[in-house]
């Protein structure tokens, strides 16, 4: 028997059962995590040379491509993208 396809709400945070305004929190994390895995790989950078550029341990760095969302605030993770010239905007939903 097959399972049903459910479709998704846009918000995977969501779809796995937590609370609206903890999945939206966590949502916004893991994409500006993702554009620091993209900024890193297109730049070309060395886990040391994005450490120096976001004045930061390379352990921190190597957490942050590796994903690890529960170690950084969504505060601390747009302070570094500042730091690393990312233009970040919150955009509420109509």
């Amino acid at each position: 028997m097959k399972e049903p396809i459910i479709k998704s709400s846009g918000n995977v945070f969501l779809d796995l059962g937590f609370p609206p305004e903890e999945a939206a929190i966590l949502q916004m994390r893991s994409e500006i995590m993702a554009d620091f895995r993209k900024f890193i790989k297109n730049k070309k950078l060395t886990q040391t040379k994005a450490a120096e550029i976001l004045g930061v341990s390379q352990s921190r760095v190597s957490d942050l491509i590796t994903g690890k969302w529960e170690k950084f605030s969504l505060e601390m993770l747009i302070s570094l993208a500042t730091k690393a010239g990312m233009r970040i905007s919150l955009k509420r939903a109509a």
